[in-house]
């Protein structure tokens, strides 16, 4: 498998283009926060910060998968064993 992350550049575009803040970025991400996400779209090499296959996978997939989808993924994942609720910021979860 070979993979180059998206440059800051793609990423704020995408950002401009969906509208959202770096709060909802991260969230959509999976990131903990909006300051934690800029340093992905951040153009300063020192603050830089590449971008995870999976981390884009999963913003991707939460874009372009119905909830019925993104939801059967969820089970499975619970069925493994995890505990997760993407609409539940912070600790708690489902």
């Amino acid at each position: 498998m070979h993979y180059e992350p998206p440059t800051p550049a793609k990423l704020d575009a995408l950002k401009q283009e969906l509208g959202l803040s770096s709060s909802q970025m991260a969230e959509l991400f999976g990131i903990s926060t909006g300051r934690a996400w800029r340093r992905y779209a951040s153009e300063v090499e020192a603050n830089q910060r590449d971008m995870g296959m999976h981390m884009l996978f999963f913003a991707m997939a939460r874009l372009e998968l119905s909830a019925e989808a993104i939801e059967r993924i969820l089970a499975r994942m619970r069925q493994a064993g995890a505990t997760i609720d993407l609409d539940i910021a912070g600790d708690s979860e489902q």
